[in-house]
């Protein structure tokens, strides 16, 4: 049998993912350390979060604020800024890392896959052609290069500054209030 040593997933292995501990999302929002909690952007009504877990270098999630199981449950203006975030999060990946394609995705319930059950969020892996190697191939083991605090440093600025490396600026959180968000991503 084959082995992969990887000894920094010991502690995620053996914390036999405790219930009691509360949502995961939840504590990222109420929390003030953002760096140590992977917070990349927060905005009025969702915040931008690495996935401590990646599939992909840049693996990033939208998460409203709102502990909320569905789509239905939300208020127009947070999806409309969930949506604004998702443009100005494509930029930065695309910036920094150069993707040809992004995925974009909800599991929305345990049958779908959610492993983090009523608080919805939107991922976004980015992809690369044949970015499917041996290991991937032949192990079913993905390899992940670059460190969560590399990442960190490097998209953070780009989503703080407001352009997510278009050199545009986002849409003001002024417009992103009261429903009237939609308009935000027009130019």
């Amino acid at each position: 049998m084959d082995k992969l040593f990887s000894p920094w997933r010991l502690r995620y292995v053996t914390s036999g993912r405790r219930r009691d501990r509360g949502c995961v999302f939840c504590a990222a929002a109420r929390g003030r350390r953002d760096r140590d909690n992977l917070v990349l952007f927060r905005g009025r009504g969702n915040f931008v979060i690495l996935n401590k877990y990646p599939y992909n270098n840049g693996h990033l999630m939208i998460v409203p604020f709102a502990h909320l199981p569905s789509l239905r449950d939300a208020a127009p203006a947070a999806l409309d800024e969930m949506m604004a975030l998702t443009v100005r999060c494509e930029a930065a990946l695309r910036a920094i890392y150069r993707p040809t394609g992004i995925n974009l995705g909800m599991n929305l319930g345990r049958s779908a896959g959610a492993g983090i059950e009523g608080h919805y969020h939107l991922h976004m892996v980015p992809r690369w052609d044949g970015d499917t190697n041996f290991m991937s191939v032949i192990h079913g083991t993905r390899v992940i290069p670059e460190a969560l605090k590399t990442t960190y440093r490097r998209l953070r600025p780009l989503l703080a500054d407001g352009r997510g490396g278009t050199g545009r600026a986002a849409p003001r959180r002024a417009r992103l209030r009261g429903g009237g968000g939609a308009k935000a991503g027009r130019r």
